[in-house]
Order: structure tokens, then C-alpha cells, then sequence
């Protein structure tokens, strides 16, 4: 049975990771929470779920990933897949065999699933995230021929190709940095078009002025950084 184990950085997000844990497939051999700071019940409930909860103080998304990759290094064992979700039940947890089957079947490096048009909830993306997700992938279409469309941050990796990206980003750029790393190294990928649904709770990103530009600068800044290498 191929190892499969999945990231999740939380922060406040009580009233939905207990849902995302329980709806995971049963393929995935350990659910890694990354508590981000979070002054709600988010530890409580993710445990009880069934999770293994890590806490990282520092507060940013791209913390809360490399938290979690910590940890899965640390064991003799490693993973053959790993799995980014969100927290906020914006994603259907169930779709994550969709996601892992190029990878399966087809010996795909890179997986990301995709929130097209037609399978999103109305209201689910901001403008401003549908915006910065067309902008950010027609510079990387652009720049180098790439067929992303998405950032979306519900995807999956084989774990030696994600520890080869040596992923650096501490915040927002997370997603970009990996998409664009897999580009430079000419790894496989795919898109696999996915659901989504109006997240639980308010963003933390898109849900507010400040963290909507710095997500936009800082996606930005990776793409040109790489650009010009």
C-alpha cells in the first residue's frame, strides 16, 4: 500500500477541521494538523478527530507546511506521497483520491486540483482571488510555458520531488514557489479539476484587504525572481 500522508496548516479553524479530518480517505496513513497560533479549540478538535497535531508559533502558511515536513523527516520511513490541504472545509476532503491517481496510475510527479469555473460554489473565490490566480498563471504561462491554471492549495507530491524543491517560502508564496520549482526541474504534473465550496469562517488571506496585497506581492515577487534566473 503506497504511504500517503497529509499536511494541514490550521489556524482557528474549530468549526471545520474536525470535518476535513473525518472525511480524508482511509488510504492516507497519517493526517499531520500544524497549529498556527491558534487561540481557539482547533488542537482539541483536531485530536480528537484523529490527527497528529504539531504546533508551529510562527505565523504564516509557508511555516506551517515546512512544520509539518519537519516532522515527516524525522522518521526512518518517509512517506511516498504527500498531500496539502486546507483547514477551512472550502476543499471535499473525499476528492483527495482524485488527486493522488495521476500519481498512482500514471506515475505523475506533481498533482494539483484545480477549482474550475464550472465545479465552484458561487461566492467560494473572491474577485480578487480569481484575479490573482489568472494573473499569477499567465505570467507562469508566459514565462515558461506552463498549463498551470490554478494555485489551488489542495494538491500532492512524491515525496522525493517535493524534498528536492527545497521549499523556502514562509508565508504566502507557498503554493507559487512549489509550481514554479516543479517547472524549473521539468518535473511531471497535471491538473485534476476539483469541487469547492465557501470556506468555513473568514480568510485569513483573501478574507482582508492587507493579506489579499501581500499574497499578491508575494506571488508575484517568486514569479518574477524565477523568471530572471
Amino acid at each position: 500500500m503506497t504511504r500517503i500522508k497529509v499536511i494541514i496548516p490550521a489556524y482557528n479553524e474549530e468549526e471545520s477541521i474536525g470535518k476535513v479530518i473525518t472525511e480524508i480517505p482511509d488510504i492516507v496513513e497519517e493526517v499531520i494538523v500544524v497549529n498556527n497560533n491558534s487561540t481557539d479549540q482547533t488542537v482539541q478538535v483536531a485530536t480528537e478527530a484523529g490527527a497528529t497535531v504539531l504546533t508551529e508559533t510562527r505565523k504564516g502558511y509557508g511555516f506551517a507546511c515546512l512544520k509539518g515536513l519537519d516532522y515527516i523527516a524525522e522518521f526512518d520511513e518517509k512517506p511516498e506521497i504527500i498531500v496539502f490541504l486546507d483547514g477551512d472545509y472550502s476543499d471535499y476532503p473525499e476528492e483527495l483520491t482524485k488527486i493522488v491517481a495521476p500519481i498512482l496510475e500514471k506515475d505523475i510527479d506533481f498533482v494539483v486540483g484545480a477549482r474550475t469555473k464550472l465545479l465552484r460554489e458561487e461566492g467560494s473565490m473572491t474577485p480578487q482571488q480569481v484575479f490573482g490566480n489568472w494573473l499569477a498563471t499567465t505570467l507562469m504561462t508566459l514565462f515558461f510555458r506552463s498549463t498551470f491554471t490554478d494555485l489551488g492549495p489542495f494538491r500532492a507530491i512524491k515525496y522525493p520531488a517535493l524534498q528536492s524543491l527545497n521549499m523556502q517560502d514562509e508565508t504566502y508564496g507557498w503554493t507559487v514557489e512549489m509550481q514554479l520549482k516543479v517547472l524549473k526541474k521539468k518535473y511531471s504534473y497535471i491538473e485534476v479539476p476539483v469541487r469547492y465550496k465557501k470556506r468555513i469562517g473568514v480568510s485569513k488571506v483573501s478574507g482582508t484587504i492587507k493579506g489579499a496585497i501581500f499574497a499578491g506581492i508575494k506571488i508575484l515577487s517568486w514569479i518574477f525572481k524565477y523568471s530572471f534566473k
